[in-house]
């Protein structure tokens, strides 16, 4: 059972359909999807390249509209961006001019209420951004620029910047991917304690099974495009977890199960 199970529901899909484009030459991306997500739950959605995995996470975000059903935050409609999202991609986006923790502020620049005090509280703000830096082991190298980081490094202060107005939701579309073996099971534990820690609800979109697994309360398998959820896979592993159970039985007929869900006919 996950740890959530009994939080309420921040976030609702209710048969929704979409597409890109309009008339005979609409895609049709997502087909059908239902699911819910708990408030602090961590999700992960996996599947086969252009399954729509990124096209959930754009409607749930409110950067693209639905073309039909319905989807709620808070119970509320999505009508446009969220303000209660923070995003993190696979390319960590940093702006090479603005050091680490000036590159962290930078959502409290454009989102308000942040935007109309950060010059006057601009001390207590940044002491705040460099606070969730040493959270995740980069307490000495916040006056760095973005080019004198590794790629874990990296991604480590683009997950800070996408935190640091204390969004309701973290969405991250394939944050480690590019990122070596090694260096992408230290960032699972990282974004492990920084969840547990903040209670922040999370939606990882990842092709890695593994990653899935380790991280999520929920694991969502997509089909081909037009993406439908044909498995919702309930991750029963106890927490806290380290990389020790990627090694263990149950872990890998995890794994195993969500393997034989992904590319074949559904």
């Amino acid at each position: 059972m996950s740890p959530r199970s009994d939080a309420p529901i921040l976030v609702r899909l209710d048969d929704v359909t979409m597409h890109y484009g309009r008339g005979r030459d609409a895609i049709q991306a997502i087909d059908t999807v239902s699911l819910d997500i708990r408030k602090g739950e961590f999700i992960a959605v996996v599947g086969p390249s252009g399954c729509g995995k990124s096209s959930l996470m754009k409607l749930i975000s409110g950067l693209h509209p639905a073309s039909s059903g319905f989807v709620t935050v808070e119970d509320r409609p999505v009508k446009g961006p969220l303000k209660s999202v923070g995003m993190a991609f696979q390319a960590s986006n940093l702006l090479p001019w603005r050091t680490v923790v000036d590159n962290v502020l930078l959502p409290l620049e454009i989102v308000q209420p942040h935007r109309s005090k950060i010059r006057r509280e601009r001390a207590a703000y940044k002491a705040k951004a460099e606070a969730l830096l040493a959270q995740v082991g980069l307490a000495g190298f916040t006056d760095k620029f973005p080019w004198q980081l590794s790629g874990g490094m990296q991604q480590r202060t683009s997950i800070c910047r996408a935190l640091v107005h204390e969004p309701d939701i973290l969405m991250l579309d394939e944050p480690f991917g590019a990122l070596d073996a090694f260096t992408r099971e230290e960032l699972w534990c990282a974004l492990r304690d920084i969840q547990q820690a903040r209670g922040v609800t999370v939606m990882l979109v990842t092709h890695d099974l593994r990653e899935a697994v380790f991280l999520a309360d929920t694991v969502y398998v997509m089909s081909n495009r037009p993406g439908k959820i044909v498995k919702a896979q309930p991750i029963d592993l106890p927490r806290p977890r380290d990389l020790d159970v990627t090694y263990t039985q149950p872990f890998q007929d995890l794994v195993h199960e969500l393997r034989s869900h992904i590319g074949g006919k559904h």
